[in-house]
């Protein structure tokens, strides 16, 4: 039955909706995001969480969207039945997968019912567990088509979770530009700034994120003492939840910047945050590439960024960002010295992070997931075999609408 006359059942499946201590991560958050904007005349995508059901504040059955949770621990042997009656139930067409779990068991269920598989990789690990990659060497035929949220994300999926380079594409993720290139009004920005703790004049230099290793919040921390010495009334605010906060915390403590440097902890208004923001600071230490860095774009924000993977991919050095490198407090404080003491060279990177992050819409990754799906579909019911790799997929990787 061709595409147009028939709704394909699109159903994410991931292994869980949290992480101790984070209401909304960035996969969660790519599902809030994303699945309202499929187009509801052609495509119904609905969510499976292998794991307990999502007790946070922000739950995404909240924004509409239909969620199961299958209740299964990580190695329950009961969790494949469980899912294949899950999506049975659905009339599952294609399965888009998200995490080790939900690639084990997905592919497990893709392989039972002739369902194409799409393996959607989010992390830039080093390596993998051993049962994974027994588990990934044995279900890369039933892997239709990986794709990879950067560049060394992908080069993971290709020598850690041994898929083939034929069958792994880097497809870029985004935001959703309306809700941050708006701005907000000075009113508003005061208002902001009043509720999470700072200020209403003066410097702000800020950053949303988790509070977790891979994010160096520690090297932001460290280099607070220095911008604080060279611009006195500068202050730092830190957005987001995670296990590591009570050390952030004492570590500002111990280089006396604790006054200096506020916790906000976890905010829903994300764009308004940023606006609050002179200048926004990612300090990580690896990435795949964060939804927050395709936020600070759309939202117009002058960026200064490390070199960590990821965020290499998207940010331009001297043109929309100010890249420094990794593990480095001292060069993260100058490049931070130097954008608070220039207001026109702030302008300038914010002007041209508005241009970067128009190209990384979230409806552009939208369009091109529906895309796929129809093609996917499309060589499922008409050769009756996995060719996906080996249709042109190039406006997968291209920026901009897809044509």
């Amino acid at each position: 039955m061709a595409l147009d006359s028939r709704r394909l059942n699109v159903v994410q499946i991931c292994d869980h909706l949290g992480w101790p201590g984070s209401r909304m991560h960035g996969v969660k958050r790519l599902f809030a995001w994303m699945i309202p904007r499929f187009d509801p005349a052609r495509f119904n995508v609905s969510l499976i969480s292998l794991r307990s059901p999502d007790t946070s504040g922000d739950r995404l059955e909240d924004y509409g969207i239909d969620v199961s949770y299958l209740s299964r621990s990580k190695f329950d042997p009961r969790t494949l039945p469980a899912l294949l009656q899950a999506l049975d139930r659905r009339g599952a067409d294609i399965l888009h997968l998200h995490g080790y779990g939900a690639t084990t068991f997905g592919r497990l269920a893709a392989a039972r019912r002739g369902w194409p598989a799409l393996l959607h990789e989010h992390a830039n690990l080093t390596d993998t567990p051993w049962f994974q990659k027994v588990a990934d060497r044995l279900l890369a035929p039933h892997t239709d088509l990986a794709i990879a949220v950067s560049r060394s994300t992908a080069e993971f999926v290709t020598r850690a979770r041994l898929v083939p380079e034929a069958r792994t594409r880097v497809v870029y993720l985004g935001a959703p530009v309306d809700e941050f290139a708006g701005g907000r009004t000075p009113e508003e920005v005061r208002s902001v700034r009043s509720a999470l703790g700072l200020p209403a004049a003066g410097p702000v230099v800020g950053t949303i994120t988790r509070l977790m290793p891979a994010k160096g919040n520690e090297y932001l921390v460290e280099a607070a003492r220095t911008v604080l010495d060279e611009v006195p009334d500068t202050h730092f605010c830190i957005v987001g939840e995670g296990d590591l906060r009570s050390d952030l915390e004492a570590l500002a403590r111990r280089l006396g910047v604790a006054g200096r440097v506020r916790f906000a902890g976890y905010t829903r208004d994300v764009a308004g945050a940023l606006a609050a923001f002179d200048v926004v600071a990612f300090p990580s230490l690896w990435e795949g590439t964060p939804l927050t860095a395709f936020e600070a774009l759309a939202a117009g924000r002058p960026i200064v960024a490390t070199d960590a993977d990821g965020l290499s991919d998207i940010l331009h050095h001297d043109r929309d960002a100010i890249i420094v490198p990794k593990r480095n407090p001292g060069a993260l404080a100058q490049a931070l010295v130097a954008l608070l003491r220039a207001p026109d060279r702030r302008a300038e990177l914010a002007a041209a992070a508005a241009v970067t992050g128009a190209a990384y819409d979230i409806g552009v990754f939208v369009r091109k997931l529906e895309r796929l799906y129809g093609l996917m579909d499309e060589i499922r019911r008409t050769t009756g075999r996995r060719a996906v790799a080996e249709a042109d997929l190039g406006f997968l990787t291209a920026l901009g609408h897809p044509s």
